[in-house]
């Protein structure tokens, strides 16, 4: 009973210098692995050194100190449940011994007993925002955690930023305002909100997908999920660029069949749009192979 209070008060004293404690192999051993234990323990495992370049274990990082701050400092703070991370250049013999070789990873320690399968956090399919951690760990420890974030003003001051452009620009051109009927203009910009949302936007909003993946161990960066449940905001990215080029294509080929320029500009313009069309769409049919199949998608992996 002394050990466990020792190591309860240890923890406690941690905790309350910063959110997340900082474990390597010693302190993994003792106050996680070893018994007694009546606290759970939520360990990310990550590799944030700059030589490791994991853009991604810096963001989740960013989202694993929120949920840890939300805990720290609500008036439902307690000793059951606590937060740590180990990182792969402080605790490379944690990552052997638990036979991990990638970051990041959120494991749940269990009061008692050993972790369960349902104890590791899948990444890949819930991302890793802070909301969503938290339900993670309401599930495991019945800590309920309210995630409170500190304000961020950037996102009112470029609404206000842009609203005063639209303003001033409909005032400098208040007396010719012929530009509102412009179809092309509405064309444009119906086009543009299409291809974000059918790209997958919304879902990265939602659910807070990594950008990538960085194996820590060979370097390899993933843009494709492997999964077709999930996806990275880097593949977004890439769909929405080849759906813009296949609609850029069809555009092409339509000015070509109707309108009335040079006909010789009329065969550039339908070869560029046959080109565009049976190039980019052929690669959105290799992704939809890849995450639906399982077949190959090398030129996606750098």
């Amino acid at each position: 009973m002394t050990l466990l209070s020792e190591k309860v008060t240890q923890m406690m004293e941690w905790t309350s210098k910063r959110s997340v404690i900082r474990m390597n192999g010693d302190k993994f051993r003792r106050f996680v692995k070893a018994p007694p234990r009546n606290y759970s323990v939520v360990i990310m495992f990550t590799a944030l050194q700059p030589q490791r370049q994991c853009g991604v274990c810096r963001q989740a990082d960013e989202e694993f100190q929120v949920l840890a701050n939300s805990w720290r400092y609500s008036s439902a703070f307690t000793n059951k449940v606590f937060f740590a991370s180990v990182d792969f250049d402080e605790g490379s013999d944690v990552f052997q011994m638990l036979n991990m070789n990638s970051a990041p990873t959120f494991l749940h320690f269990p009061s008692k007993g050993k972790p369960r399968r349902s104890d590791t956090y899948e990444l890949q399919v819930r991302g890793f925002a802070a909301e969503q951690l938290a339900r993670w760990v309401a599930d495991r420890t019945d800590v309920q955690i309210r995630v409170i974030r500190p304000p961020n003003y950037a996102g009112p001051l470029l609404l206000g930023f842009l609203l005063a452009v639209i303003g001033g620009l409909a005032y400098l051109r208040r007396n010719n305002l012929e530009f509102l009927f412009n179809k092309n203009c509405w064309a444009f910009s119906a086009l543009c909100f299409v291809l974000i949302m059918t790209s997958g936007q919304m879902w990265n909003h939602i659910r807070g997908p990594p950008y990538a993946h960085k194996n820590p161990s060979t370097g390899q960066v993933s843009y494709i999920h492997g999964s077709s449940q999930a996806q990275f905001v880097a593949e977004t990215h890439i769909v929405l660029l080849f759906n813009a080029a296949v609609t850029m294509g069809i555009v092409l080929l339509c000015e070509a069949a109707t309108s009335d320029i040079d006909i010789g500009k009329r065969k550039i313009m339908c070869v560029a749009g046959m080109v565009l069309v049976m190039l980019f769409f052929s690669w959105l049919l290799s992704i939809f192979r890849a995450k639906y199949h399982g077949y190959p998608y090398s030129f996606l992996i750098n």
